[in-house]
Formats: C-alpha cells, structure tokens, sequence
C-alpha cells in the first residue's frame, strides 16, 4: 500500500521521532511504514491520521489495479 504518510507529516513540520511518539510506535516501524514496506493496523493508521490532523483516506492509498487485472483475466 502506497502512502503520504511522509510528505504530510514533513508539511506539517513534524519529525519521524515526534510521530512515532504520538502514534506509540517505534521510530523504525515509522520509517517502515513511510516506506511502504509495513502496512499499518487499522488503529495505527487511524492514529497516524489524527496524529497528522488528517484522514486515513488522505494518506493511504490503495492500489487495487489487481482487480482490474482479473477482471480481464476473467473475459478472456
């Protein structure tokens, strides 16, 4: 799952320490998350989210062009 997890949160002035803080994660999970390399439970996006005074639909964006994928698969 693609985010702008960083991009907000570098808008807004605040660091990875600081974030992690707020959310009660450890910074390297954080840096995970930014990444796309860990996706995050609902409550830690939710808490990320209001952490960075946005929505979770804002920030996380999911790729679902896999469906689009088998759709086609499917008429073939």
């Amino acid at each position: 799952m693609s985010n702008l997890v960083r991009k907000v949160r570098l808008s807004k002035g605040i660091t990875q320490t600081e974030l992690a803080k707020l959310v009660n994660i450890s910074r390297p999970y954080l840096v995970d998350i930014e990444k796309g390399n860990s996706n995050p439970s609902t409550q830690i996006a939710l808490a990320i989210a209001k952490a960075l005074d946005t929505t979770v639909e804002n920030i996380f964006l999911l790729d679902l062009s896999y469906m689009n994928y088998n759709k086609k698969e499917a008429t073939l």
